[in-house]
């Protein structure tokens, strides 16, 4: 029996979109590797978008979208240690081309377990007024991309 993939509520797609975004990083990041560019150039733009994407999407997850199942499920637990390890890794410091390759390998898994296992769940027993609450507060915003050095093309 084949699964089709559930319909995302309108609510969260606006994070399934920047969860778009954050494997298209992780695929620049191997973008960059293939093409010989240099760790600390991917780096830069990795940093950026750490700060300027990933770090607010990780705070309405948090604050928002992971309160609506229990906090001691298993899925918030992991999905809450994700973040915590690719945090520390765009903390790391010493050998950006390893760490470059383990962000974009947890990134891309980080987001697939949300994408195909948490959002599901979360839809399945999340109530219209908190869907609603959501929708309200977490309005699409225009992806804005740094493209000053766009080493992935």
């Amino acid at each position: 029996m084949e699964h089709k993939p559930q319909k995302r509520h309108k609510a969260l797609q606006p994070l399934s979109r920047e969860h778009h975004h954050g494997l298209l990083l992780s695929w620049k990041i191997r973008a960059g590797f293939s093409k010989n560019i240099g760790p600390k150039r991917i780096k830069v733009y990795a940093d950026w978008f750490f700060k300027n994407h990933l770090i607010p999407h990780f705070e309405m997850e948090e604050t928002h979208i992971f309160s609506i199942l229990e906090k001691d499920n298993e899925l918030i637990k992991k999905a809450l240690a994700d973040h915590r390890r690719i945090k520390r890794l765009f903390a790391e410091t010493d050998d950006d081309a390893k760490t470059l390759s383990k962000i974009e390998e947890e990134l891309d898994k980080h987001i697939r377990f949300e994408e195909r296992v948490l959002f599901p769940e979360i839809q399945k027993v999340a109530t219209e007024a908190q869907l609603l609450y959501i929708e309200k507060i977490h309005q699409p915003e225009t992806f804005e991309d740094k493209l000053d050095d766009e080493f992935w093309r």
